[in-house]
C-alpha cells in the first residue's frame, strides 16, 4: 500500500509492489552472475540459485493473487525463506571463489533488504 492524498490507495497489480520489483532485480542480477563468471559451469549450484531467486518473485506474485491478506502474508513468509536459501548459496559462491567480495556484498545487501521487507 502507498499513501495518495492522505488516503490509502489499493495496489491492483503485483508488479506495482516494491518487494516484487526488488525481487525481480535480484533475480536478474543472479542471472547476470551466471553469464559473467565460472559459476555458469557449476550447474547444480547455478540451478539452485536460479530457482531460489526466481522463487522469491514468483511466490510474492502468487500470494498477491490469492484471496486475502492472510494467504498473502503466508506467501511472503515463504518468499522470505527463499531469501535465506539464496543468501546461503551466495556464501557458497563466495567461499568457492566464484564471485568476489564486492559482488557478494552488493547482492547480499539487496537480498537482506528483501528479506526484511517480506
Amino acid at each position: 500500500m502507498f499513501k495518495e492524498n492522505s488516503k490509502m490507495a489499493k495496489i491492483e497489480r503485483f508488479e506495482d509492489l516494491e518487494i516484487w520489483q526488488l525481487a525481480r532485480e535480484i533475480c536478474n542480477e543472479v542471472n547476470q552472475i551466471f553469464e559473467t563468471i565460472a559459476l555458469g559451469k557449476n550447474y547444480v549450484l547455478r540451478n539452485q540459485m536460479d530457482r531460489s531467486s526466481g522463487s522469491i518473485m514468483d511466490t510474492i506474485s502468487e500470494g498477491f493473487e490469492r484471496n486475502g491478506n492472510c494467504e498473502f502474508m503466508q506467501f511472503l513468509s515463504i518468499a522470505k525463506a527463499s531469501c535465506g536459501e539464496l543468501r546461503s548459496q551466495l556464501y557458497r559462491t563466495l567461499d568457492r571463489k566464484y564471485i568476489d567480495k564486492k559482488t557478494f556484498d552488493e547482492l547480499m545487501e539487496k537480498v537482506l533488504l528483501e528479506s526484511k521487507k517480506n
